[in-house]
């Protein structure tokens, strides 16, 4: 297969990817929006891959099939996870390195600890993995929605993260309302939310009458403060939401106090 290589005619590179899968209305929003600001392709799974989380696939083989947005936009429909569609592209796929991947847009919120569980923001944490500035943008409903004005902000906060950078090992989680641009009352810089989902399993019996579950439950709002990314607290009260997250999960207070232990062998 042949490796794509940025042409360089516009400024900046662009990869973008998604957990929706690359024939989501979320990622075509999305390519048309940055597609105004640089040279972009996609990179995305080839089926819904929601709630994988940062699984990357070992055990079976991934394939890659070229497919071509409108006519000028590249892309490569991947059989595998999101994480795997950002590590795929970028050792392998693209001959040159990204300026920047974008994440999205995803339909449906990922707030609070529902951030561990999405592949929306799994895309863009092995970007930053590998040393590529990366966002991560959803669409805060599961609704019927449009992506116009989550679209237009996405190329506006790309543009200022190819401007100012991150730190490094520091992502950007972005929630956007599903309201129209005049209804937004502007952008909170928040924290995660420790909110989290009551997990429940419906019982059921398929049509040979065995046993079967499927995982249903309510969201548990634990959080109060008015600058955590929960849903019911920024991004219902019309406030686009931007966290800066990280993949160290390092407990740097219990490490100090761990040392203190004296745990012997």
């Amino acid at each position: 297969m042949k490796r794509h290589k940025f042409s360089c005619k516009k400024k900046y590179k662009i990869l973008i990817s998604n957990d929706d899968g690359i024939f989501s209305q979320g990622i075509f929003a999305l390519v048309n929006e940055l597609k105004k600001i640089g040279e972009v392709v996609v990179v995305a799974p080839d089926k819904q891959q929601s709630a994988v989380g940062h699984a990357i696939t070992m055990n079976y083989p991934i394939r890659a099939i070229p497919y071509n947005f409108d006519g000028n936009i590249n892309g490569f429909a991947v059989d595998g996870t999101p994480a795997d569609c950002v590590k795929l592209a970028i050792k392998y796929l693209l001959s040159e390195i990204p300026d920047i991947i974008v994440s999205g847009i995803n339909h449906g919120s990922n707030t609070a600890i529902s951030v561990i569980y999405s592949g929306t923001v799994s895309a863009a944490t092995e970007g930053t993995i590998l040393g590529i500035p990366s966002i991560a943008i959803s669409l805060a409903t599961f609704g019927t929605c449009d992506f116009t004005y989550a679209a237009k902000f996405s190329r506006e906060i790309t543009k200022l993260v190819l401007k100012n950078k991150l730190p490094e090992g520091t992502l950007l989680n972005i929630n956007i309302p599903p309201i129209s641009e005049s209804e937004i009352k502007g952008v909170k810089i928040t924290r995660q939310g420790k909110s989290l989902w009551d997990d429940t399993f419906d019982i059921r019996k398929d049509p040979s009458n065995k046993e079967y579950f499927w995982l249903t439950g309510n969201l548990k709002i634990l959080d109060k403060d008015e600058d955590v990314d929960v849903d019911e607290i920024a991004v219902l009260n019309k406030y686009i939401s931007i966290t800066p997250i990280q993949y160290d999960l390092t407990d740097y207070k219990m490490f100090k106090k761990l040392k203190k232990w004296k745990i012997k062998k």
